[in-house]
């Protein structure tokens, strides 16, 4: 068994670029997943909303975009402690089941989002 790193050996800048190195790959990921939940419902229910979109939906699907990136970057504030801390090898095996979290979060706030608030409404106007 390895001996765990002492925190006040691990300098800030290599926990930093590991944290970026570590959760900047997946944000990719992270905003495909985003993209699907949108993409789904628009395509089932495109025939009753083509109508309807244009610049200002895809404008208000960006600027919701911002946001949910932001959010994304909650894990920093979990991520670099942890690194920091004598549990950071332990850590850095299961962290990614904190991305894991944050993914199908953010597609279920995406799910209930588009079909709560945009669809209905887009549906409603027809």
């Amino acid at each position: 068994m390895t001996a765990l790193p002492d925190s006040s050996r691990t300098s800030l800048g290599a926990v930093l670029g590991d944290a970026i190195r570590y959760w900047e790959f997946r944000r990719i990921v992270y905003n495909l997943a985003l993209i699907a939940v949108v993409i789904v419902p628009a395509t089932a229910f495109w025939a009753q909303i083509r109508h309807e979109v244009g610049f200002e939906l895809l404008l208000g699907l960006v600027v919701l975009a911002v946001p949910a990136n932001v959010c994304y970057c909650a894990a920093y504030l979990v991520d670099i402690p942890m690194q920091l801390s004598v549990h950071a090898a332990i850590w850095r095996r299961w962290r990614w089941m904190l991305w894991l979290f944050g993914v199908l979060f953010g597609a279920a706030l995406a799910w209930f989002w588009i079909g709560d608030e945009i669809l209905p409404t887009l549906i409603a106007v027809k």
